[in-house]
């Protein structure tokens, strides 16, 4: 397995119900190591950058909406295998049908309040944690 980096967003209804550090404490108690962190709360111009690759999709007003209407949490986190990893201890999209225990059945209300973002791949990765970090932000690996 390789070392990778994941993007993490500790969406604003997870901070809403004050769950950041449930959820950045299971991350750490998973292995991840935190390379960078922030908050900030997303304009709805940076949620539409972001979220770009969905313009088209219908729940994309929705998704703008939501992920700009309150601070979240960014992390640049490593590990091995971490994409994979990392979504196995979120869940499924749909916290109802995520398996016990995941961070989305424990801390998501539905599939557009999830608690939290994952990136989908190393190349998805690359692009997520650049858009929220610059190279100097990120630690390095030791």
């Amino acid at each position: 397995m390789a070392l990778q980096r994941t993007l993490s967003i500790v969406k604003p209804d997870a901070m809403e119900a004050g769950h950041s550090g449930a959820i950045i404490a299971r991350l750490q108690q998973e292995g991840f190591a935190v390379k960078a962190m922030r908050q900030l709360h997303l304009s709805k111009e940076q949620a539409e950058g972001f979220y770009a690759v969905h313009r088209a999709r219908p729940f994309f007003g929705e998704l703008v909406e939501f992920m700009s209407r309150g601070p979240i949490v960014v992390m640049a986190l490593e590990r091995e295998d971490a994409i994979a990893k990392y979504r196995e201890v979120i869940g499924a999209t749909d916290p109802s049908k995520a398996a016990d225990g995941t961070i989305r059945k424990l801390f998501g209300k539905s599939v557009g309040e999830n608690a939290v973002h994952g990136s989908d791949a190393v190349e998805t990765a690359a692009v997520e944690i650049g858009y929220f970090f610059a190279g100097m932000d990120v630690r390095p690996t030791a």
